[in-house]
């Protein structure tokens, strides 16, 4: 796949794998997509804990899956206004561009939680199964959502 630099060079290597982020009280859902940037998938949590836990555990993620870039779901409320949440998320983005050598970015997650939760119903997936996957498959609407966007 040809990518067009921003200098206007042409160059035939891949834009890279993204990881997604949907960070939560007790785990940070974690998805992934494939080099071409074409699909999304889950790849687990990652537990909340004692800082800087979590952000070395990104790293780590960074590190091991050749990461090129990093999406984290920004929790607005639906009026686009920073609550808390946002203002977390947003804290934890800055954190986390202190850790790694990759841009990381927000995505309005607005709705991603629901969008899980709908999806996972409709796959027959219930109960603490449900609460063990939704993190996962939240991170995969986050990072879906960006992938769209930059097509």
């Amino acid at each position: 796949m040809n990518q067009t630099t921003d200098a206007g060079t042409t160059s035939s290597e891949p834009p890279g794998r993204v990881l997604g982020l949907d960070l939560g009280d007790a785990r940070i859902g974690v998805a992934i997509c494939d080099r071409d940037r074409l699909v999304a998938v889950a790849h687990g949590t990652i537990r909340v804990g004692q800082p800087p836990g979590e952000l070395k555990a990104v790293a780590a993620l960074v590190r091991d899956l050749d990461v090129s870039a990093i999406v984290v779901g920004h929790p607005r409320s639906m009026s686009g206004a920073s609550g808390p949440r946002a203002l977390q998320a947003e804290a934890f983005v800055d954190a986390l561009r202190s850790m790694v050598s990759v841009p990381v970015e927000l995505q309005d997650e607005r709705l991603s939680t629901v969008e899980a939760e709908r999806g996972l119903r409709e796959a027959g997936v219930f109960g603490k199964r449900r609460r063990e996957v939704v993190d996962q498959s939240a991170a995969v609407v986050i990072l879906g959502a960006w992938l769209d966007a930059h097509r």
